[in-house]
């Protein structure tokens, strides 16, 4: 039975969860439930992951105290969104704010020491603060002192000493402040949100010939996706029938439609722009690229960052050293140097309310969840908070060629006939004999020779053999006929000087160079390279823009092939002719050199490199498992234009974390320091909170705003 207890497991999505100290807290109470094993709750992604048995109503009853809602992961329920004003708990604080303008106005009329002045300031403190002292209270019994238990005490001192109009300020803005920090995580958590409901949770489908409506949980693989003009697709598939343009900008970032005909892959959540399609599905809803996105999404804003592992570390001790602070303040003078009771208590609990940690503890997750959110609709997919600080911090990027600088399928760039036939008939014999080839260049030229209009029908092979690393021969219409490298020709001893020397000026241009000939004569050579992607020089140029010392090519092939492409796109250095270990031994040597090291490649053959490196950046992440799965950073669209913008946006990340851990602790420095001469009242103490709490909140938004 224990056993059954441990392997159950279930995820939860949560609604109305409202500050970090909640979330602990209320992962706390669902430990303390006896059937539960072990809990994981993302504060981020507002999700819920129980080990063991519970039942959502026990589930729910830990979580009370904030109004939590628990609902199962896949229950689809359309949250309603609630006006900020018209939430139960911001009534509350309206209500307050008018008990607290009528206590004025009766302090004013009647004097501050009036019963009636003392009993309107003590309902706008009852109103506004009934969950605060609830929560505070139990807190204070069990002597466990979060902000709520702080500032519960920091009140009811108010309340003891007569200072009813400021206690109940106090509980005004702190109620203002509390409503913010939910406000500034929903705003973060949209972005989760807007990814959930991308995809249609529906779909029109053929199976056994019968045309239905399912669900998308109910769709399995094989089934007959019926797409028609404007609509979202439900499931990743395969098109088998028709052809459209397709605009994939939830899944990679690129609002440029793409055209997808027979045998091309589509993925769910994009939306097809113009024709009818048929597509047969291929991945179950959970496999989904769009599920995997969500998925990774929230594993990563439940990652602590190191900055906020810090913060959390410091807040640990800060809060109890604030308490200490506060009880010497209120207690030491009076005792010991004949000071005023009441006026060093007031002083001691404005710095109870002053060094409530608010403002620092929600400093670096509010930033790090927003910039996550984010990269995710620009097409990055960012995994976690320690990834985005690191590549914000990058000194050196090195690039795998094939794939990533380059397309990585090879071109005919040149045709020389050198004897007898004209350009068509060279490009005719070299595709009649690599038809029987499974090179990539000889793909290249049977692409080249269909572009022109050549037949196989025209150029018949025959008796076609393969020569081991070298090339080919066959008879072709009855002449035979080679393919190769210049070293095949050497060997027949008929390359002439003159051409050796075509041959090197077009390897120095990073072309790979094929002849074609008889046993007796050269009758041509065709040239192929691995075209230059259009955007790659641009990228570089801008990474040099931004900051970055060096760029560096590591590449499998030749050096002269190396040096051609890291010419054309401005590289500052290039390694060639290396092994899948020799571009994890370069990366090491550049980590011990410069720190900060990121590797882009397409994750595949660059998995040792891209995991070695400080950041591992994959290309292609849309349908690519492998470089989802193997890099720190995928983009999405197979575009390099993504990485100077990842960059930007870690980087202002960085600095925002920054920014707002300096603002959080230097406000509530220059408030501490305005109580040695009495100058700091608790209206301000928790108005120096409020606005710390303010500029964080808004501060961390700012990084929604960052474009490409």
């Amino acid at each position: 039975m224990e056993k059954a207890v441990e392997n159950n497991k279930e995820t939860y999505r949560l609604q109305g969860l409202s500050c970090t100290n909640c979330a602990a807290k209320f992962e706390k109470n669902i430990r303390e439930i006896q059937t539960v094993n072990d809990v994981q709750l993302n504060f981020g992604a507002s999700k819920l992951t129980v080990i063991g048995e519970a039942t959502i109503e026990q589930l729910e009853e830990a979580g009370a105290f904030d109004g939590i809602k628990v609902l199962p992961e896949n229950q689809r329920v359309k949250e309603v969104k609630i006006p900020f004003w018209k939430k139960a708990e911001n009534k509350n604080t309206i209500v307050s704010l008018i008990f607290l303008i009528f206590g004025y106005t009766s302090m004013y009329s009647l004097g501050e020491a009036h019963l009636a002045t003392i009993f309107i300031f003590a309902l706008s403190i009852l109103i506004g603060g009934f969950d605060l002292f609830k929560e505070g209270l139990k807190n204070l019994t069990k002597l466990q002192f979060d902000m709520k238990t702080l500032m519960t005490i920091a009140i009811i001192g108010a309340a003891v000493i007569g200072e009813w109009s400021e206690g109940a300020v106090v509980v005004f803005l702190f109620a203002v402040s509390e409503a913010l920090e939910r406000y500034s995580m929903d705003k973060a958590r949209e972005s989760i949100r807007s990814l959930m409901d991308i995809a249609p949770k529906t779909a029109f489908i053929r199976r056994r010939n019968q045309e239905m409506e399912l669900d998308v949980e109910d769709i399995k693989l094989g089934d007959i996706l019926i797409i028609k003009p404007g609509e979202k697709l439900a499931m990743d598939g395969e098109v088998i029938k028709g052809q459209s343009s397709i605009n994939q900008a939830a899944i990679t970032g690129e609002s440029i439609p793409v055209l997808k005909k027979i045998g091309d892959e589509v993925f769910a959540g994009t939306l097809n722009e113009e024709g009818s399609l048929e597509v047969k599905v291929t991945k179950l809803v959970k496999d989904t690229t769009i599920s995997k996105i969500i998925h990774l999404v929230e594993e990563a804003q439940a990652e602590r960052a190191p900055s906020q592992t810090f913060v959390d570390k410091f807040a640990k001790y800060y809060t109890p050293v604030i308490i200490m602070i506060a009880l010497l303040i209120a207690v030491v003078p009076p005792l010991f140097m004949g000071g005023d009771w009441s006026e060093w208590i007031y002083r001691g609990l404005a710095v109870l309310v002053v060094g409530c940690p608010c403002a620092l503890v929600i400093s670096t997750p509010v930033a790090i969840v927003t910039a996550i959110g984010n990269a995710a609709k620009k097409g990055v997919l960012i995994k976690g908070g320690i990834h985005l600080e690191e590549a914000g911090r990058l000194k050196v990027i090195a690039f795998d060629k094939t794939g990533t600088l380059t397309k990585g399928t090879p071109e005919v760039t040149d045709i020389k006939v050198l004897k007898g036939q004209d350009a068509n008939d060279l490009l005719g014999i070299a595709m009649a004999i690599e038809k029987f080839s499974q090179h990539p260049l000889a793909s290249a030229i049977i692409r080249k020779a269909e572009e022109k209009g050549i037949y196989l029908n025209d150029y018949k092979a025959e008796d076609f053999q393969s020569i081991t690393g070298k090339g080919a021969r066959a008879l072709v219409n009855n002449e035979l006929y080679y393919i190769g490298s210049p070293k095949l020709f050497e060997e027949m001893s008929n390359l002439p000087s003159s051409v050796e020397e075509e041959i090197k000026a077009l390897q120095v241009q990073g072309k790979t160079v094929m002849i074609v000939g008889t046993n007796q004569d050269i009758i041509g050579m065709i040239a192929v390279a691995d075209q230059v992607r259009d955007s790659s020089s641009k990228v570089i140029r801008k990474l040099l823009e931004i900051g970055i010392q060096k760029t560096i090519m590591l590449t499998g092939d030749n050096q002269a092939t190396g040096q051609a492409i890291a010419k054309q796109v401005g590289l500052s250095d290039v390694k060639a002719d290396l092994l899948p270990q020799d571009k994890l031994e370069t990366i090491k040597s550049l980590r011990e050199q410069y720190g900060k090291v990121a590797m882009v490649g397409d994750g595949v053959n660059d998995a040792p490199a891209l995991a070695t490196a400080t950041v591992g950046i994959a290309m292609g992440g849309a349908g690519t498992d492998t470089a989802i799965e193997t890099a720190d950073i995928a983009l999405m669209a197979d575009d390099l234009n993504k990485l100077p913008y990842t960059i930007e946006l870690s980087r202002r990340a960085l600095r925002i974390i920054k920014e707002n851990m300096t603002f959080a602790l230097g406000l509530k420095l220059l408030a501490l320091i305005l109580i040695i001469p009495g100058w700091l009242t608790l209206w301000m103490a928790i108005f120096a909170d409020m606005g710390a709490t303010l500029i964080v909140v808004f501060n961390s938004l700012r990084l929604l705003r960052v474009k490409e």
